[in-house]
């Protein structure tokens, strides 16, 4: 479990005060139903939307609200935290029990346990190093957030509102 352990914290470049941060942000409920990632992926996500919400507004401090949560969305998704979580292999760490099987942990476990590792650094080092974490781990996605996209269902329900002057 150490060995574990060390070689995540060498791949997030972290070092742990308290390792039963990590081991919990790794942890998934049929491996352990009471000490598991839950209430870290819970607090992770809400750090992880306010940092790129956060820098979002800093990038672009001339778009609107409704543009800014779309590129927030694209951002935060699961399928978003999956990609990411991937990138430093996480699903090789996580810990599942005899319900799931090591070549094949879940894609929402894999994105849950990346919120939770948000969480656990957060409660382990403060916010400034979960913020340097996330910026540096979302980086190229943020980079990538500057190509709005806006489909035609989208420019049709803002013509409309605009017509009748809701917005």
């Amino acid at each position: 479990m150490s060995d574990k352990l060390n070689n995540l914290q060498k791949k997030i470049n972290i070092k742990f005060k308290n390792l039963n941060y990590l081991k919990k942000s790794i942890t998934h409920k049929s491996y352990d139903s009471l000490n598991n990632y839950e209430k870290l992926e819970f607090l992770g996500d809400r750090i992880l939307g306010f940092v790129i919400s956060k820098k979002l507004i800093e990038l672009y401090p001339n778009e609107k609200e409704g543009v800014l949560d779309k590129k927030l969305a694209s951002l935060v998704n699961k399928n978003k935290c999956l990609e990411v979580a991937k990138t430093i292999g996480l699903e090789k760490f996580i810990l599942v029990g005899n319900k799931g099987t090591r070549s094949k942990v879940e894609n929402k476990i894999i994105a849950d346990s990346i919120e939770a590792l948000i969480g656990a650094i957060y409660y382990d080092k403060g916010f400034e190093v979960s913020e340097k974490f996330i910026l540096n781990m979302w980086k190229n996605f943020i980079n990538l957030s500057k190509l709005t996209i806006v489909d035609s269902k989208t420019k049709l329900q803002e013509y409309s509102l605009k017509k009748f002057k809701l917005l």
